[in-house]
C-alpha cells in the first residue's frame, strides 16, 4: 500500500480540478489541526473533498483494517462518496454498505477490510454488532449531513456505533443548514467551526407560478412549456403525487424520470444516471432529492407541493443557483391558496404559449464490465469510437462503476451502436451492451 499513497497534487490531477475552492481549503486545514471540527456549507459545494483530503493524507498505508468511518443518511450519499473515493485514486480501498445491499456482498468485502468505510447507520450499526470487523482502528469518524440523520430516525444507531468505537481521535460533521443540534453522545468538545453558509445562494430568484384551477397539472405543463429545454426538479411532497404527476407529463409527451424512497435502489440510481448524463433534463421528485445527491446544475426547482417547513424549502431550493450560478426556484400555487408563513409572497411568472420541451436527444447504455475488469472510461471510448462508429460528438458522459458502466449516445445511434459493440471484447472480457 505505501508505494501507492497519492498526494493532494496528484489527487486534484486526477479528478481535474486546478484548485480547491475557498471552503475546501479552509476545511482541510480545520480538519488537520482540530480533533472536532463542524463543517456548513451548501449542497454542491465539494464537501465530500474538502473533508477526504486531510483523512486520506493522515491514514496509515501499512493498517489492514477500518480507519475511517463515514456515515450518511441515505444509500445514495454513501454511493456517491464511495464514488467520489474511488475517483481520488488514493491507492486505499473503500467500501459503501447500506440497506438494500446484500449482506453477504458486504462480508466478501470484509474479506480485505476497506481502509475507508462509508454506510448508512443502519446498516453500519448491524455490522458492529454481529462483530463483522475490527473496530479498534477506526481513528476517524464523519457524520455527512449528520443533522438529517437525526431527523430520520437513526439517532439510536449512531449512539451505538460510537460506543464501539473507543479509539476514535477526530470528529468530522457536515451540514447544508445551520439548525445544528450536536447530540451529548458525541462528546464533541471544542469543534472548530468552518461556516460558508453565510452566503448561501445569492443569486437564486423565487418566483410564484399561479394555477386558476385547484388541480394544478395543466399549469404545470403549461409552465414546463415556458421554461423550455432547461434542466429542473418537481418536488412533489408525496410518492402518490409524484405517480400522477409523472403519469399527466407522460400523457403530454414530456419525456422525465422520477425519484422517491419507495423505488427499487437499481431504479433510483438510474434515474439519477440519466439526469447526470443529460438522458433526462427533468425528474419529478421527493424531498430525497433534496441534499447531499450528486447531481447537475439546475435551472430550475418547481414546487408542485410547497413542503411542511422552511427547512426543506431552504434545500430544495439550494438545488439551483449552486456554486454562484443563476437558477430560479418556482412555488405553483393555486390562485386560492395562501402562501405558508415561512414563505413571503414572491414576484408572479407570466406563462408564455411555448412549444413542448423537446427530448433530451440522448439515451443511456449499460456497459456489463467494470473497474474490477480492469475496464478504463478510456477503453469504453475507444471501443465506442473505432467498433462503433461513433463520431465525437456522438458520444457522452461515460460513468465507471466496480461492475460495470453507463454511457450516454445520441439516440439515433443506440441501435447501430448495439449491433456493432454488444458481445464483444473489452480488456479480454466480453460485455453486453444494452439500453436502459
Amino acid at each position: 500500500m505505501s508505494g501507492k499513497k497519492k498526494n493532494q497534487k496528484n489527487i486534484l490531477s486526477k479528478l481535474n480540478i486546478e484548485k480547491l475552492n475557498p471552503m475546501q481549503e479552509e476545511a482541510k486545514l480545520a480538519i488537520h489541526k482540530a480533533d472536532n471540527t463542524i463543517l456548513l456549507s451548501p449542497t454542491g459545494t465539494g464537501k465530500t473533498l474538502a473533508f477526504m483530503l486531510p483523512i486520506v493524507a493522515e491514514l496509515d498505508p501499512d493498517c489492514e483494517f477500518v480507519q475511517v468511518l463515514i456515515l450518511v443518511p441515505s444509500r445514495e450519499l454513501a454511493i456517491q462518496i464511495e464514488q467520489v473515493t474511488r475517483d481520488m485514486g488514493t491507492g486505499y480501498k473503500c467500501n459503501a454498505f447500506y440497506g438494500g445491499r446484500n449482506f453477504s456482498k458486504d462480508r466478501i468485502d470484509l474479506n480485505r477490510p476497506p481502509a475507508i468505510l462509508i454506510g448508512t447507520p443502519g446498516r453500519i450499526a448491524d455490522h458492529m454488532r454481529r462483530e463483522t470487523f475490527y473496530t479498534h482502528k477506526i481513528k476517524t469518524l464523519v457524520l455527512d449531513e449528520f443533522d438529517k440523520s437525526l431527523e430520520i430516525g437513526f439517532e439510536k444507531d449512531m449512539q451505538d456505533i460510537v460506543s464501539f468505537l473507543p479509539e476514535v481521535e477526530k470528529k468530522v460533521l457536515t451540514s447544508a443548514t445551520h439548525r445544528v443540534r450536536i447530540p451529548d453522545f458525541l462528546a464533541f468538545k471544542n469543534p472548530l467551526s468552518v461556516n460558508f453558509l453565510k452566503d448561501e445562494i445569492p443569486e437564486l430568484e423565487i418566483k410564484t407560478i399561479v394555477s386558476p384551477e385547484k388541480d394544478k397539472l395543466e399549469t404545470l405543463v403549461k409552465a414546463l412549456r415556458h421554461l423550455g429545454n432547461q434542466p429542473g426538479i418537481i418536488f412533489c411532497n408525496f410518492k402518490e403525487s409524484i405517480d400522477r404527476v409523472s403519469t399527466y407529463l407522460t400523457e403530454n409527451g414530456i419525456s422525465h424520470g422520477t425519484f422517491y424512497g419507495g423505488m427499487e435502489q437499481t431504479d433510483r440510481e438510474r434515474v439519477l444516471i440519466k439526469f447526470r448524463n443529460g438522458t433526462y433534463r427533468l425528474i419529478v421528485a421527493t424531498d430525497l432529492a433534496a441534499r447531499g445527491l450528486d447531481i447537475p446544475e439546475l435551472k430550475f426547482i418547481l414546487h408542485y407541493h410547497l413542503p411542511l417547513r422552511f427547512q426543506e424549502f431552504t434545500h430544495r431550493n439550494g438545488r439551483t443557483a449552486r456554486m454562484h450560478s443563476e437558477g430560479t426556484a418556482y412555488i405553483l400555487k393555486w390562485e386560492g391558496e395562501d402562501y405558508p408563513e415561512f414563505i413571503q409572497p414572491t414576484e408572479i411568472e407570466e406563462l408564455t404559449e411555448a412549444a413542448l420541451p423537446t427530448t433530451s436527444g440522448w439515451d443511456t447504455l449499460f456497459v456489463s464490465g467494470g473497474r474490477k475488469d480492469k475496464i478504463s472510461k478510456g477503453d469504453i471510448a475507444g471501443l465506442f469510437f473505432k467498433q462503433g462508429k461513433l463520431g465525437k460528438d456522438e458520444l457522452g458522459v461515460i460513468e465507471l462503476k466496480h461492475d460495470c458502466a453507463f454511457v450516454a449516445v445520441r439516440s439515433d445511434k443506440v441501435e447501430s451502436v448495439i449491433a456493432e459493440v454488444s458481445n464483444t471484447k473489452l480488456k479480454n472480457k466480453k460485455v453486453r451492451i444494452s439500453l436502459i
